[in-house]
């Protein structure tokens, strides 16, 4: 049983898109783009289309769940391809690299909505975006793309108790960022590199890790992960594989975070700058 008050948002985000009449939802396979797609789906039917990109920031695992995921409910879904690599500035990662990313990324999507004749794209950040450093947030505001979660005030424990109401498998899968996001600004990032944390990252899932990044500081490989991963930790035998993997991927050093996990945690160094 949902409380009132998340009803009343529930409601308020069905009633936000019913007028659209049809969408183009930029989808990435997360928690907040499964279920603004589902949801949208629920409200339009066949007249919404998925967009997702492929590219070298994005685990092809990921690509897979949002591939399945359409292909669940029939919904059609187009993926571009989108080189973020490839982007003037970019790969030097300055601070408003999401804003340079976003750009690009949202003009491709907005090639497929005009191809179709379709007004409107939304994507799916949620209220809780507007505490952080978001500069990709200005590139959907110049897009004039909406952001219906937002729009509606749901955070992100709100989505995921909706999502699980509505018995989507993302109610409980772990927050993802882009690869890029690994590294600290003015750290230069290379096909080869996002290759060594996209390996280092499926390790640690593939041993049971459920929230966990890698983050990049050369030759150091930094761990962030919740309380689940530190127990895991406690197991030696898992530690010194841990270690032997992440050396064979290129790491020299493997260190854990004490923090914890953490969303935009290279965006504290900012406020040094």
């Amino acid at each position: 049983m949902l409380a009132p008050s998340l009803q009343t948002k529930y409601e308020q985000l069905k009633g936000g898109l019913r007028p659209l009449e049809r969408l183009v939802v930029c989808f990435s396979g997360g928690v907040d783009s499964t279920f603004l797609l589902k949801v949208a789906y629920d409200v339009l039917q066949n007249n919404v289309i998925a967009v997702s990109a492929r590219s070298c920031t994005f685990p092809q695992r990921e690509l897979n769940e949002a591939v399945a995921f359409a292909e669940k409910y029939g919904i059609e879904h187009v993926i571009v391809d989108s080189e973020e690599l490839d982007i003037n500035g970019f790969s030097t990662n300055p601070p408003n690299r999401c804003y340079l990313c976003k750009t690009e990324l949202l003009g491709k999507v907005r090639a497929v909505a005009d191809s179709r004749g379709i007004a409107h794209i939304a994507e799916g950040s949620n209220a809780d975006d507007l505490g952080d450093y978001r500069p990709g947030l200005q590139a959907v505001q110049e897009c004039k793309v909406l952001s219906p979660l937002r729009q509606a005030g749901l955070t992100k424990n709100e989505i995921r108790l909706l999502s699980k109401e509505l018995g989507l498998p993302t109610w409980d899968k772990q927050s993802f960022a882009c690869l890029s996001s690994r590294f600290p600004y003015g750290e230069t990032i290379t096909r080869e590199r996002l290759q060594r944390i996209d390996r280092a990252e499926q390790f640690l899932i593939d041993n049971g890790f459920k929230q966990v990044r890698v983050r990049f500081h050369g030759n150091l490989a930094r761990i962030e992960t919740d309380e689940n991963g530190f127990q895991k930790l406690s197991d030696p035998e898992l530690r010194s594989r841990i270690y032997s993997q992440f050396k064979i991927i290129g790491f020299d050093y493997v260190a854990m975070d004490l923090l914890g996990y953490r969303t935009g945690s290279m965006n504290e160094t900012l406020s040094l700058r």
